[in-house]
């Protein structure tokens, strides 16, 4: 196989912007976003946690990278699971679904999602975040 020389493709007009957000539980990579996907790299600190949260709209996948984290997961409150997991798992987060994931040693997530980036319904959140203005029910899936 040869090398072909830099100067012989033109990249630059295939390049996308990655962009990187500070998280108080890390941070993410967000490497495509498109008007049909978007593409994220999630880096959780040990001992961190996202909020328990759901998304009216928003259908993603999570895929363990690297690390050891745990999942809580549901279709309820009342409902939800953990589990401790590590590279190789992967979950389908549909709309509407309850999760949560907390980091026990750094862990990077891949995720693959609808380009929905602002659909975060926390419902707990170790950060000061949830949403204040909840009447106590999870809001309905579309609404």
């Amino acid at each position: 196989m040869t090398a072909v020389a830099a100067t012989d493709l033109d990249l630059a007009r295939f390049a996308a912007d990655v962009r990187r957000v500070e998280k108080p539980w890390g941070h993410e990579l967000i490497y495509a976003v498109t008007d049909r996907y978007c593409g994220k790299v999630l880096f959780v600190a040990a001992g961190q946690t996202l909020s328990l949260q759901l998304h009216n709209v928003k259908d993603e996948t999570i895929y363990v990278h690297h690390g050891l984290a745990r999942i809580e997961i549901g279709e309820s409150l009342s409902s939800t699971c953990s589990e401790i997991v590590g590279p190789g798992r992967s979950f389908r987060i549909r709309p509407g679904v309850i999760h949560r994931l907390h980091a026990l040693e750094d862990t990077s997530f891949l995720e693959v999602s609808t380009p929905h980036l602002d659909d975060v319904v926390r419902l707990e959140d170790a950060y000061g975040r949830a949403d204040e203005e909840r009447s106590g029910d999870i809001p309905a899936v579309g609404k």
